[in-house]
């Protein structure tokens, strides 16, 4: 029978942070010929777009070490969260704060969040100056709105508020006009007592709302 001594500890083996692993082959991907997978000791492991694995100058072959492929996987996943987000925005202008809620959703990690934020400002497809421009022009173009209303929308979307006061003073849109709009479509459904308060709940002045009304009959 062995002796074990009491001040003895048994060996546990470790494995070593420095083992390392290889890039057996890295294809184009299927789906997004922007990315491409990596396999690592002959299995897929992760994605990359072109531009990381360009930095990363990764090629079949090259021995990687456990430390550098978790940052190859952290990579990976920013990489498709960028992807996702850019895709998002390009939908339709967005600001800044409905982008950054958008990640918050995703669950994005604060630093990526404000990692991508960023980029997508440099690259001019995140500007609250030109969301707001694009959404004054283009909010109830037919059915009418205030621009009291315009005001509470944009800042409920983080636009500053110099530039919503800018934007709704250099637009074409007047209450007048959009008064005029709203009429039109609710002559027929509203008396002229119902109708001046439906517009004064819309955003416009009492007084504007009635003299238009009423000199409309």
């Amino acid at each position: 029978m062995d002796i074990v001594s009491l001040n003895s500890e048994p060996t546990i083996p470790r494995l070593s942070s420095c083992t390392h692993l290889q890039i057996t082959n890295i294809k184009q991907a299927v789906k997004n010929e922007n990315r491409v997978n990596i396999f690592v000791d002959g299995k897929y492991d992760f994605s990359l777009d072109i531009s990381q694995l360009v930095d990363f100058k990764l090629k079949v072959g090259q021995k990687i070490t456990e430390q550098d492929l978790e940052k190859y996987r952290k990579a990976s996943s920013f990489g498709k969260l960028y992807q996702r987000t850019l895709e998002w925005v390009l939908t339709r202008p967005h600001s800044v704060k409905e982008t950054k809620d958008y990640l918050f959703k995703k669950h994005a990690e604060k630093e990526d969040s404000e990692k991508i934020i960023k980029t997508l400002q440099e690259k001019s497809y995140l500007n609250d100056e030109a969301f707001a421009r694009f959404y004054v022009e283009n909010r109830f173009v037919k059915k009418g709105i205030s621009k009291k209303r315009l005001e509470l929308e944009l800042t409920k979307k983080g636009i500053d508020r110099q530039i919503i006061e800018d934007t709704l003073a250099s637009s074409e849109r007047s209450d007048e006009d959009e008064i005029k709009k709203i009429i039109a479509k609710k002559r027929n459904k509203y008396d002229d007592e119902k109708l001046i308060a439906y517009l004064t709940r819309q955003g416009f002045s009492y007084q504007l709302s009635k003299d238009l009304v009423l000199g409309t009959d």
